[in-house]
């Protein structure tokens, strides 16, 4: 089923989180725009400087409501520029919104901003995220504890960073060498910071190696988790092997085996994706 140009028939989105909230599918992607600067792999060519919601409660048939914008780069104190893609959770009542943007400095953090509704309009916190880099934040909730799948490489700047401090200069492994993992933390209570310093999450082949970065199925951005039977799937972008694949594990911070591809090349660079249960279907 295609819907691209039923959801999005005069502007470029990207990237979707997809929830169900108050019975009705939310979608929040990126919005993508020229930025007049030539492409490179720091994506200096996006111009991303607003969020769209929106929603629909029939993927058929129904009608999809642009809720219009709800975050802008010029609400937020700390902003410098490009807000990539975003992820919201729920808890107590209220929506949180979490945003990957440039600060002053052009180094990535990630932000919180609060709604009552969740198709917003988004209210952010004055600081980003104590200790958070890098960008694509999902946030996975399991037992009433929210935890934060985040990281990318190239752009999203994972590979300047080792054991949560920050490298004097970008360092990508060997083809030979394990693969920079995603990142997960749980989050505080408040659901504002992390609860603890964010852990490697490795995935591993079927001999229980990790995966090596020359390994065309390694991680390079797109954490996503859910959970069936009892099983968590993280599943995530490849990156420039343009596949989505995916991998199980038995707890949150795995490790995870891998299983396989979900979706091959499609148009476009990366391919990034969502994956939620509505109405009894995934």
């Amino acid at each position: 089923m295609n819907k691209a140009k039923y959801l999005f028939p005069e502007d470029y989105m990207a990237d979707p989180s997809v929830h169900v909230f108050e019975g009705k599918i939310y979608i929040y992607p990126s919005h993508d725009r020229e930025s007049g600067i030539e492409e490179n792999d720091n994506g200096d060519h996006f111009d991303m400087n607003d969020y769209h919601v929106f929603s629909t409660d029939d993927l058929e048939n129904g009608e999809v409501t642009d809720h219009g914008v709800v975050l802008s780069v010029q609400d937020i104190p700390w902003a410098g520029r490009q807000l990539w893609d975003c992820d919201v959770a729920f808890k107590n009542g209220k929506y949180y919104m979490y945003y990957p943007l440039k600060d002053k400095n052009d180094i990535f953090r990630i932000g919180v901003a609060i709604s009552d509704k969740p198709s917003g309009p988004f209210v952010p916190e004055k600081h980003p995220m104590l200790g958070s880099y890098s960008i694509d934040p999902c946030i996975f909730e399991d037992g009433g504890k929210h935890y934060m799948y985040f990281g990318g490489i190239w752009g999203g700047q994972l590979q300047r960073y080792r054991n949560n401090k920050a490298l004097e200069s970008a360092i990508l492994p060997n083809d030979d060498e394990p693969a920079i993992p995603s990142k997960v933390a749980l989050l505080s209570d408040e659901m504002l910071e992390f609860a603890e310093e964010p852990k490697d999450l490795l995935i591993l082949d079927e001999n229980g190696k990790e995966l090596l970065h020359g390994n065309p199925n390694r991680f390079f951005e797109a954490s996503w988790m859910h959970k069936y039977n009892d099983k968590y799937y993280f599943s995530y972008s490849t990156g420039d092997s343009h596949l989505l694949c995916y991998a199980i594990g038995d707890n949150p911070y795995g490790p995870f085996t891998y299983q396989g591809v979900i979706l091959t090349p499609v148009v476009g660079w990366t391919t990034h994706h969502s994956i939620a249960e509505f109405k009894g279907k995934w």
